[in-house]
């Protein structure tokens, strides 16, 4: 960050960022990247680089972040919303090939399919991937909460026809904002660092011939970001950490689950998930949520469903009872990177102690 300071390259365009994107490539093992503003702008990015136009519709997981259903509506798409699977609480490869064989008999095939890879675990991707496949709806892969994890050894981020990175200040590395698109396409990727400079066309003046957009990431922003990803591999051991700890502490209690890992998986376990059930635990989420803001410590729930959203009221799913159940049962405990054993003794003992007074008052 200082070397950009020293070199005044702060604007979208410099070094750190041609660097970032090289690095960033190999990572995720993709033949180029393109850094961007935000994750959300990657999303948006690879919509209108897929050709998404009005009235297209265009299938997403459910249980997400606003932004992965927000990004459709921005070219005017229709979402409609796919259910998860107990396995890896991602999009349920069986739901959406069965959805996708009706969709094609009755000609409404979506126009592309985004796959969200879920609190740092990867989707079944062999089968989804082949249910796209032979129906040919290109797949966005919005990995942004997965960074550093893999399916069956291979990243996240370069299962789908473009994939999607997030550096929120939330994320397991993080550049305070910013983003990266990644494909193997270099002909997308070629446009997307156009249409991402507002679409500026090649002329010694400011011509512009379609409308762009101002989601280049700057140079000073890049840098971080290479600080950050050259000590990606601990992050993800320290999330890792966490997820361990916690397990250990909590695995033992009547009603407690953790989100599954498959053996095709690798996790960054980005957030520890737990599940609550409350006849077994003595106490729900909520009660649990509650205990721990008390003590100030902030839990969140697992993200509402976006089919359960006001905003999407009026848009289609395919399934939801799955995701919906994980919504009421769901908590996302504290996983920060910086955690010490201290700060995670706390948050056992704090839900430890919900189970231990019912059993008292029982």
């Amino acid at each position: 960050m200082l070397d950009a300071f020293d070199s005044n390259w702060i604007a979208p365009l410099g070094p750190h960022i041609d660097a970032l994107e090289t690095e960033f490539a190999d990572v995720c093992q993709t033949r180029q990247a393109v850094a961007v503003s935000s994750g959300t702008a990657a999303l948006h990015l690879s919509l209108r680089l897929l050709d998404i136009q009005p009235g297209d519709e265009v299938w997403t997981s459910t249980l997400t972040f606003a932004a992965t259903a927000n990004a459709i509506r921005y070219v005017g798409g229709v979402p409609v919303f796919v259910d998860c699977d107990s396995a890896t609480w991602n999009m349920d490869a069986g739901l959406l090939a069965d959805a996708l064989q009706q969709a094609s008999q009755s000609g409404r095939l979506p126009k592309a399919v985004i796959v969200v890879d879920l609190y740092g675990q990867c989707a079944d991707y062999d089968a989804i991937c082949a249910a796209c496949q032979r129906y040919d709806v290109p797949i966005i892969e919005d990995a942004a909460e997965a960074l550093g994890a893999t399916y069956k050894t291979r990243p996240a981020g370069s299962f789908g026809a473009l994939g999607c990175f997030s550096f929120n200040g939330n994320k397991i590395i993080t550049a305070s904002s910013g983003g990266m698109l990644v494909s193997d396409d270099e002909r997308l990727c070629e446009r997307a660092r156009y249409l991402a400079t507002q679409a500026r066309d090649p002329a010694p003046h400011y011509q512009h011939s379609e409308v762009g957009y101002n989601y280049r990431l700057s140079n000073l922003l890049a840098a971080v970001a290479r600080g950050q990803l050259s000590v990606l591999p601990q992050r993800v051991a320290s999330r890792r950490q966490n997820y361990e700890t916690y397990l250990a502490s909590l695995s033992e209690l009547p009603g407690i689950d953790f989100m599954p890992e498959p053996s095709s998986c690798f996790s960054t376990r980005w957030l520890t998930c737990i599940t609550i059930d409350p006849k077994r635990f003595g106490a729900d989420t909520e009660t649990v949520r509650l205990a721990l803001d008390a003590e100030r410590i902030e839990s969140r729930p697992v993200w509402k469903p976006m089919h359960l959203q006001p905003v999407n009221a009026d848009c289609r799913t395919i399934g939801g009872g799955m995701a919906e159940k994980l919504f009421r049962t769901g908590l996302c405990l504290p996983s920060g990177s910086n955690l010490q054993a201290d700060d995670r003794a706390r948050v056992t003992e704090i839900i430890a102690a919900q189970s231990q007074q019912y059993r008292q008052a029982a």
